[in-house]
C-alpha cells in the first residue's frame, strides 16, 4: 500500500515553502519524506494537547478519541467546551477517519464512469464537516481552535501563544527555521499544517483494516447474516443504502469509502437534548446555516448535511448530525420506517397529531429525500422488516477497523 505514503510526501512537498526561508533548490523527495515524518509527529502531539485550548482542558482528541475511531467516546449528542468547559456544541462530533478522499465543496458535482459524460448534476457535494464548509485539513482544524464552544481561543495569536508556552517552539524551528517564531501568522499556519499532515497518516486514519476489507481481499468470508445484510444494503428496492454510501471500489482500485460525499436532507427528529434547541426558533439547517454562512437564505439547501462514511459506524454512540439516536439499529430503522411509522420517531402535539419532520421548517420540506427505503404512507409495510434491519446492522459491523480473524479462513 504505497500510494498513501506517496500522497503524504506530495502533500508535504506542497507545504514545504509555508513559512520557510527562501531556498535555492526545491526540496528533494527524501527531504520531503523527512519533513512529513516530523510534521506528522508534531501534529500528533498537538492533537492530544489540551494546552492549546482557552480552558487548558480540551484537546482535539478529547472529542475525536483515537480509541473510538476519532469520534467521541461518550453518547452525548453534543460535546462541551468553551473557556470554562460549560458551553455545549451545536452538532454531534463526526469521526475524522477516512476523510482523505473527500473532494472540495462544489455546488455542482458531476461523476460518471465516462469522464466526458456530465449529464447528471449531483448537486452540492464535498467539503469537510457536516456542512462542507472546510476544504482542507488545516481549514477544518481552524474551526474548533477558534470556536467559542470548543477550544475557545479568541484569535490565532492565542493559539500561537499557547503552543509556544507549551514548549513547541524548538520543534517548529527545527522544521521551519528560526524565523518562524517571529511571525505569528506563519506560526499559526504551521500549527494547522502539522495537524493536517498528521491526519494524512494512512496507518492511523485510513488503514482499510476491517473484516469487509479482508473479505474484499479474499482473506475471509462473511457470515450468512452479514452477506445478506450487504445484499440488502445494495438492493435499490430494499435498503438502497449504497445509492449514497457507495460500496464499490473507486476507479483507481481504492476500497469503497461508503459515501458519495453528497448533501442530503433526511429530516431526522429534533433533539431536545441539544441546549440550542430549547429555543423553538433555532434550527440547524446544515448547508444553509447558521454555522455555515455563505448560503444563508438559500432555501433549496436548507436541511442538507453531508453524507458521512459508514466505515467504523458500529463504534459510534450517537448518530446523525444532531446525535438523536444512540443505537445503530435505530438509525437503520429510521430509514425504513420514517414515513410508514412516523409516530415511532416524531413527537405528538397536544391534540395527538404527529409533529412530522419537526426539526425542519415546513417551507424547506420539499428538500427531504424520499428515495427507498424512505417513502410510503403511515400504515404501509416498510421496505425493510426487523430481520432485514438486523442483517444490515450486522453487515455494517464488518466495516470496523482493526479486525483480526479468530482463525485463518480459506478464501471464498
Amino acid at each position: 500500500m504505497c500510494w498513501p505514503v506517496a500522497m503524504l510526501v506530495m502533500l508535504t512537498t506542497c507545504l514545504a515553502f509555508v513559512a520557510m526561508p527562501a531556498r535555492a533548490q526545491p526540496m528533494s523527495r527524501a527531504e520531503a519524506r523527512q519533513r512529513a515524518e516530523k510534521l506528522a509527529a508534531l501534529g500528533e502531539k498537538l492533537f492530544s494537547d489540551p494546552r492549546l485550548s482557552g480552558s487548558g482542558k480540551l484537546a482535539c482528541s478529547t472529542c475525536h478519541d483515537p480509541a473510538h475511531a476519532f469520534a467521541p467516546a461518550n453518547a452525548l449528542p453534543v460535546q462541551f467546551g468553551g473557556a470554562d468547559m460549560s458551553e455545549p456544541g451545536r452538532r454531534a462530533v463526526p469521526s475524522l477517519k477516512y476523510l482523505q478522499a473527500v473532494p472540495q465543496f462544489t455546488q455542482h458535482y458531476f461523476e460518471s464512469e465516462d469522464e466526458a459524460d456530465e449529464s447528471i448534476d449531483n448537486g452540492p457535494t464535498g467539503g469537510l464537516t457536516w456542512d462542507g464548509r472546510a476544504d482542507s485539513g488545516h481549514a477544518q482544524a481552524l474551526i474548533p481552535l477558534l470556536s467559542p464552544f470548543e477550544m475557545a481561543n479568541n484569535a490565532p495569536n492565542n493559539v500561537v501563544y499557547h503552543a509556544i508556552e507549551a514548549g513547541y517552539g524548538p520543534e517548529l524551528t527545527e522544521i521551519y527555521g528560526k524565523s518562524i517564531i517571529s511571525d505569528s501568522d506563519a506560526t499559526f499556519d504551521a500549527l494547522l499544517k502539522a495537524l493536517e499532515v498528521y491526519q494524512q497518516s494512512w496507518q492511523t486514519f485510513y488503514p482499510y483494516s476491517s473484516k469487509y476489507d479482508a473479505w474484499l481481499a479474499g482473506k475471509t468470508k462473511l457470515t450468512p447474516q452479514e452477506a445478506n445484510g450487504l445484499k440488502l444494503f445494495e438492493d435499490p428496492e430494499k435498503g438502497n443504502c449504497s445509492s449514497c454510501h457507495f460500496s464499490v471500489r473507486a476507479n483507481d482500485g481504492t476500497p469503497p469509502q461508503f459515501t458519495d460525499y453528497g448533501m442530503i436532507a433526511l429530516a431526522v427528529p429534533r433533539n431536545p437534548a441539544i441546549p440550542a434547541n430549547a429555543d423553538p426558533a433555532y434550527h440547524d439547517l446544515g448547508l444553509c446555516g447558521p454555522l455555515r454562512t455563505d448560503f444563508l437564505g438559500r432555501s433549496g439547501y436548507c436541511g442538507l448535511f453531508r453524507t458521512p462514511t459508514l466505515r467504523n459506524v458500529a463504534t459510534r454512540k450517537s448518530f446523525f448530525h444532531n446525535g438523536i439516536f444512540h443505537s445503530l439499529k435505530d438509525a437503520v430503522a429510521f430509514y425504513a420506517t420514517r414515513d410508514t411509522d412516523p409516530g415511532r420517531w416524531y413527537p405528538r402535539r397536544a391534540d395527538g397529531s404527529i409533529a412530522l419532520y419537526d426539526d425542519l421548517p415546513a417551507r424547506y420540506r420539499n428538500n427531504i429525500n424520499t428515495d427507498p427505503p424512505f417513502g410510503g404512507h403511515p400504515g404501509d409495510a416498510p421496505k425493510l422488516n426487523e430481520r432485514e434491519i438486523n442483517n444490515i446492522v450486522a453487515f455494517l459491523g464488518t466495516l470496523t477497523d482493526g479486525w483480526q480473524p479468530a482463525h485463518q479462513v480459506a478464501s471464498p
